[in-house]
């Protein structure tokens, strides 16, 4: 389709003050095969020459050899900001390339701004890829912008452009209200605790994505916590990449809590998150409860024979999961567990575990050996005997110190439970001179030591145990206190344009300037100038039946600036856009800024305790009133 098509001739649109053409006036054969050679002189690829010539850039042989194909792919052509306004300039007119590639094109900022005019009226594209182009924080500004404004994108990437905590906030308010988006990739970025919040609130607020990667983030702790705290009431997501992120077995946890209560979530890839056997055992409580995830990927994380036994046993001893694929590739496993996958397998047919090889085996740690001396201890303390009662047979002198041989034949006559390993290891440790006479009364120095070592062990048995408790209940509560900030909003329906920005904020970019250099570059072929195109129409045509109001003008001037598709209401006011949901609001007003409560999903629990020393103020306060009142 050539950009003639698009436009309407000024003979086409007769004035009402000029004659009406007579039967011998009309166009003849000759005069359209005329039109013909002009709408091939005025095709893409010439407007695209004349706006790189205009820009300074060397044209792209590629897009001019393949602009009619519907995938256009122009990904590491070092395009640059300039290189990228040409391709715009373009665009503008487009009407069948739906797959747009620029990945590693170093656009920048600036092109992505150049991106968003064009977006803004040219709606046949529905695949862009950005990856790989330094768009930084202001770059995601403006690609947020599109998510607003344009109706036709269904998937973009956005992988590498170096993305920060704070920029994930215009994604989260961009994607508030938008269902036509599906796919989202957001991989290989900077996202933090922050930004796991603000992903949390994107995963709670979205009605339409389905696909989501946020790999090789930053993804650890809170940011974790708040991200499966999203997941949990998320109603459309299917498929979620948290590959490369250190989420731990805090992570691993949440993740478990979020999976019981997620019934949309089919493939989750948790692959290198440092996710222990411990971690395994809390995702397993999750997995109990789900019956619709089928894929789980599991490699290079910290896992043995114990992790890999836990997961299939959880398919085995539960009818309702339906995992189908579970990948822990770098695990060596035993005979034991090859055994029980077979019979897993009997059960369920369709189970696919991919695992590193036969080779692995349990740690088991040795059985501790009592200390001999506390043995003997015992044994003294059963009978009620004394040291001195037990060797004054052989310690006829009463100094405490007698033979190693007769020490030896004692310990054996009596029915002191200590096996030979045991005898020798006491002898060694009350003879550390070697001289051949043994000193008991180390038997009675270490009694009490022995005691105290034995209480300190078990208060830190007691104490680790404690604070992995308390680890756990306090993951376990600033997951609910997430799902808590998350759920009301969730119901929520929330204009983009919902609060107006400060002056000195971020605007909406116009489509004039692209506009305009499209015009120009049409304005320097042999039937068009510039005088033409200020009196004609550029129309673009309607989407889903609705034909686009026409403003009211005199017929001598017309306006040749590209039509507000979104605007298919005629009842609505001027300076206002219907957004594809039916949803009323200002082009010019920005994002709307939430109150911190909103997106802070974590809650401190030191603001729990923070009463406490304002109640102490207020008494000493009072005191003070009382006090004077009494000298008065």
């Amino acid at each position: 389709m050539s950009l003639e098509g698009l436009c309407l001739k000024e003979e086409d649109c007769p004035s009402p003050t000029q004659p009406q053409a007579s039967d011998d006036e009309f166009d003849t054969d000759s005069e359209s095969d005329e039109k013909e050679e002009s709408n091939k002189e005025t095709s893409i690829p010439d407007v695209y020459l004349q706006a790189c010539k205009l820009v300074g850039v060397v044209p792209v042989s590629y897009f001019i050899r393949n602009y009619d194909s519907t995938t256009v792919n122009l990904n590491h052509h070092g395009l640059g900001p300039l290189g990228c306004k040409a391709l715009a300039i373009a665009l503008v007119a487009d009407m069948h390339i739906n797959t747009l590639e620029l990945a590693d094109n170093h656009i920048q900022a600036e092109g992505a701004k150049y991106l968003v005019e064009m977006l803004r009226v040219n709606f046949t594209v529905k695949h862009l890829d950005l990856s790989d182009n330094f768009l930084k924080s202001a770059g995601a500004e403006h690609v947020a912008k599109v998510l607003l404004d344009n109706i036709s994108l269904r998937s973009i990437k956005l992988s590498g452009n170096r993305f920060t905590d704070d920029d994930a906030k215009y994604f989260a308010d961009a994607l508030l209200t938008n269902s036509r988006m599906k796919e989202l990739d957001l991989s290989h970025n900077e996202f933090c605790g922050k930004g796991g919040e603000h992903m949390g609130q994107l995963l709670a607020n979205n009605e339409g994505l389905e696909v989501l990667d946020l790999s090789w983030n930053h993804l650890r702790m809170k940011g974790a916590v708040a991200l499966c705290a999203g997941l949990k009431v998320n109603m459309m997501l299917t498929h979620l990449d948290l590959s490369w992120n250190g989420f731990g077995n805090e992570g691993a946890l949440a993740m478990g809590e979020a999976l019981k209560f997620n019934n949309t979530l089919v493939h989750l890839d948790l692959n290198n998150n440092r996710i222990t056997n411990e971690g395994v055992g809390m995702l397993c409580r999750g997995l109990e409860f789900n019956d619709t995830l089928r894929v789980l990927l599991l490699a290079y994380n910290l896992l043995t024979v114990e992790g890999a036994l836990a997961l299939v046993h959880v398919v085995k001893n539960t009818p309702r999961v339906a995992l189908e694929e579970i990948n822990i590739c770098n695990v060596l496993v035993n005979e034991t567990f090859v055994h029980l996958l077979e019979v897993t397998c009997q059960e369920h047919p369709s189970l696919d575990v991919q695992y590193g090889g036969v080779g692995g085996f349990i740690a088991k740690k040795p059985p501790k050996r009592v200390d001999p001396m506390k043995v003997i201890q015992d044994y003294l303390d059963q009978c009620k005997l004394r040291l001195w009662d037990f060797f004054r047979n052989i310690d006829k002198d009463g100094t405490m110190r007698v033979p190693a041989a007769d020490f030896r034949k004692a310990v054996q006559q009596s029915s002191i439970p200590l096996d030979r390993y045991q005898l020798e290891e006491l002898i060694q440790r009350l003879d550390r001179d070697r001289t051949g006479m043994v000193d008991y009364r180390g038997l009675a120095d270490t009694r009490k030591q022995m005691m105290r070592d034995h209480r300190r062990q078990l208060k830190k048995v007691e104490s680790r145990q404690k604070k992995e408790k308390q680890k756990s209940d306090r993951i376990l509560k600033t997951f609910q206190n997430a799902v808590e900030a998350v759920t009301p909003r969730s119901s929520m329906v929330i204009s983009p344009g919902g609060a107006k920005e400060d002056s000195d904020g971020p605007q909406h970019f116009s489509a004039t300037p692209l506009s305009s250099w499209h015009h120009i570059v049409m304005s320097n072929s042999s039937r068009y100038s510039v005088t033409n195109l200020s009196s004609e129409h550029v129309h673009l045509p309607s989407f889903g039946g609705a034909t686009p109001c026409r403003p009211t003008s005199s017929p001598a001037v017309r306006s040749y600036s590209q039509p507000n598709l979104l605007d298919d209401s005629p009842c609505s006011s001027p300076g206002k856009s219907v957004s594809a949901q039916g949803l009323r609001s200002d082009p010019e007003m920005g994002y709307s800024e939430l109150s911190p409560a909103a997106y802070h999903l974590t809650r401190s629990r030191p603001a729990l305790d923070a009463k406490q020393p304002v109640a102490k103020a207020k008494s000493k306060k009072v005191k003070k009133k009382k006090t004077t009142k009494r000298k008065d």
